[in-house]
């Protein structure tokens, strides 16, 4: 997916979109621009606006065209017995791509995408190759044994004592495989921005 300049879409969008972003030197060339900025006036923000801005923002950094994450906002809202931001924030943090991000094995989702795409992964012993894979309560996740010694991986078993682990997920970093424990919440898993705020962007 195409999204032009990182660092110009993140002073735009916030830090968090990117992996990239969320370094000293971006933070450093952020307050750069909102120093230059001061003092200059500025129109006052829509709701709708804002509403565009946290759109954006949440698409972005999952890394979705729009027009698959106006899919899964579609599906939020259709479903029966559920609240739409829970079930929406549940399917975007249940997407193969994002648990191969959350456990650790890629630096980035773009980064898991790729891994995915490139069948280092299995799922319940099966090699998938689709990013957007949902995964459910139950479903293991392991690297492919051909490609436990695969370069990208190296080091991994350190990496991951450095990074904690979602509450949601299980792993061992012996047998590079885990599993998806409970349904993400808001408390374990945060959300990329506002998604109430989403939710009313497509249904104004």
């Amino acid at each position: 997916m195409k999204t032009g300049p990182k660092y110009k879409i993140a002073k735009r969008l916030g830090p968090s979109v990117f992996d990239k972003t969320q370094s000293q030197k971006f933070a450093l060339s952020a307050e750069r621009s909102e120093r230059n900025k001061r003092g200059r006036r500025r129109g006052r923000q829509s709701e709708y606006g804002k509403q565009m801005l946290e759109k954006q923002k949440v698409r972005i950094t999952y890394g979705l065209p729009e027009r698959q994450f106006r899919l899964y906002v579609n599906k939020a809202l259709a479903a029966a017995g559920s609240q739409p931001v829970e079930r929406l924030h549940e399917m975007l943090e249940m997407r193969l791509d994002n648990v191969v991000y959350r456990l650790g094995l890629a630096p980035s989702r773009r980064a898991a995408r790729q891994m995915v795409a490139h069948g280092h992964v299995t799922v319940n012993g099966k090699k998938i190759r689709i990013p957007s894979h949902a995964l459910a309560i139950g479903d293991r996740v392991a690297v492919r044994e051909g490609s436990k010694d695969h370069g990208l991986l190296a080091g991994f078993a350190d990496r991951f004592l450095e990074r904690p682990l979602a509450s949601w997920l299980s792993w061992n970093p012996k047998t590079m495989e885990g599993g998806i424990q409970e349904r993400p919440t808001a408390a374990s898993a945060d959300p990329a921005g506002d998604l109430g705020m989403v939710l009313s962007f497509y249904t104004r």
